[in-house]
């Protein structure tokens, strides 16, 4: 989404020109490159205007002066129900990594991040239900996030849109030990942006966890009500047009984002043996120390999200499957790039992959694919959604046609970002390959739909 007071393509999935390439030709594409590579390569500049690209320092009060559209007034949506035989409960946790300073702001000791953990739960009703984003998140959101396709951002209510979570509501144990799946957003992206995803893959028994990426991400809360916005944004203003500079930004963003991840998964390995990773000690829900099995995790995630799921698991044995949701897997802003590509592609990997792109994007179109598919010795498939783009992998899939409707916008608002598959067919052949894939390699159940086109799921073309 394109906001009203911002002249540059945002997130870090910017749009880009329109390309003749085959399949793409008369609509608009999506480099699914980590941002700005296309922003900054085209020679536009980021504008740092009053409140947009600032960050609050690490133990500063609430984001102050930021509002709400009318604080309840506003477009509003709903995220599509989970599929899944589990009630979801959620909890989030500050966790603190005292062993690296923080990346993008030199004064702060200590790297800082908030993840959101959603499970299997019972006896949820009794709990009340989760915010898609926290109240600090939503406050700051119209101001912080770039990526607004064409909706003006203070015309819709952030801080009403809720998830089907309720908050710490007991685990549900019955099955034995959780298998894992992490979660990372597009770059620029808060994590909460696939809460359909993660939501559904909780229903079905696993035990999902959505790392935001503090100081890329938009805005991220931390308990307090403490908020911090991206300083990413600022720092790539600075590189303007150079494609050394880019290069060297996009990596040290995948760097950071798998250190995290790295991070993270050390602090999932004290939960699973009862400890509270919690930086205040804060309670847990019912159940959830000892919940999760730590010899079954993977990961995926959308855009930047994507590289950054398939790079940790190159980088890190404990991640047993991984699934890149229309991300690129090179330091590049443009899909037909070679330059520059990740080690895991140009390693390849030897544990499970799973692909999934937008209308035209394969590992034939996408030289970073091409490399993994070629040296990668693991099981591997590449998918295509017909009439999709990169961001039918997020929860905009669902939230912009509702949002277009209530404000009256343009039809092409929507189109132009999601292509032309309908809602509810994108996010049915989403859940149903996602939870597949990892049901076939976290749980030994397969169902076969990865081995062939289903006629249940015909936008699903599998790429030979």
């Amino acid at each position: 989404m394109h906001s009203s007071n911002e002249s540059v393509p945002a997130g870090l999935t910017a749009r880009t020109a329109r390309s003749a390439r085959s399949g793409r030709s008369g609509r608009v594409a999506r480099r699914r490159g980590l941002l700005l590579a296309s922003a900054l390569l085209a020679g536009v500049t980021m504008v740092a205007s009053a409140g947009v690209a600032s960050a609050r320092p690490v133990g500063a009060g609430p984001l102050a002066g930021v509002s709400v559209a009318g604080a309840g007034q506003g477009a509003r949506v709903v995220l599509p129900a989970p599929t899944g035989p589990h009630q979801v409960g959620t909890v989030s946790l500050h966790l603190v990594d005292t062993s690296r300073a923080d990346p993008w702001v030199a004064s702060q000791p200590f790297r800082e991040l908030m993840v959101t953990i959603r499970y299997p739960a019972r006896d949820a009703a009794r709990y009340p239900l989760a915010p898609q984003l926290p109240a600090g998140v939503a406050a700051a959101f119209p101001a912080q996030y770039l990526n607004a396709d064409g909706v003006p951002l203070d015309k819709v209510d952030w801080a009403a849109t809720l998830t089907h979570d309720h908050q710490g509501a007991p685990v549900d144990r019955s099955g034995g030990p959780l298998p894992v799946v992490l979660y990372s957003p597009g770059a620029g992206d808060p994590a909460a942006l696939n809460s359909t995803m993660a939501d559904d893959l909780a229903s079905q028994g696993y035990l999902v966890v959505s790392i935001d990426h503090t100081y890329e991400a938009p805005a991220v809360e931390f308990p307090g009500g403490r908020v911090v916005t991206s300083v990413m944004r600022q720092q790539a203003a600075a590189v303007g047009s150079d494609p050394v500079k880019l290069t060297a930004l996009l990596r040290k963003l995948v760097a950071v984002r798998v250190a995290d991840t790295r991070f993270v998964l050390d602090q999932l390995d004290a939960l699973a043996a009862g400890h509270n990773p919690d930086a205040e000690q804060r309670q847990l829900p019912r159940g959830l120390l000892g919940a999760l099995d730590p010899n079954r995790i993977g990961m995926f995630g959308q855009s930047g999200g994507g590289f950054t799921a398939a790079q940790a698991m190159h980088d890190d044995p404990r991640i047993k499957a991984a699934a890149d949701l229309d991300g690129l897997l090179g330091y590049v802003g443009d899909d037909s790039d070679p330059a520059n590509p990740g080690t895991a592609a140009t390693d390849g990997l030897d544990r499970p992959m799973l692909l999934m792109g937008s209308q035209g994007d394969d590992h034939h179109t996408n030289p970073s694919w091409g490399a993994l598919w070629q040296h990668s010795t693991g099981w591997h498939r590449d998918l295509t959604l017909s009439g999709s783009t990169e961001t039918t992998y997020t929860d905009k899939e669902s939230m912009l046609p509702q949002i277009a409707r209530q404000l009256n916008l343009p039809p092409a608002t929507v189109t132009d970002a999601l292509g032309t598959i309908p809602p509810e067919r994108a996010v049915a052949a989403e859940r149903a390959y996602l939870t597949s894939f990892f049901d076939r390699w976290l749980r030994g159940q397969d169902d076969h739909l990865l081995d062939h086109p289903s006629a249940a799921y015909p936008d699903v073309q599998f790429v030979r």
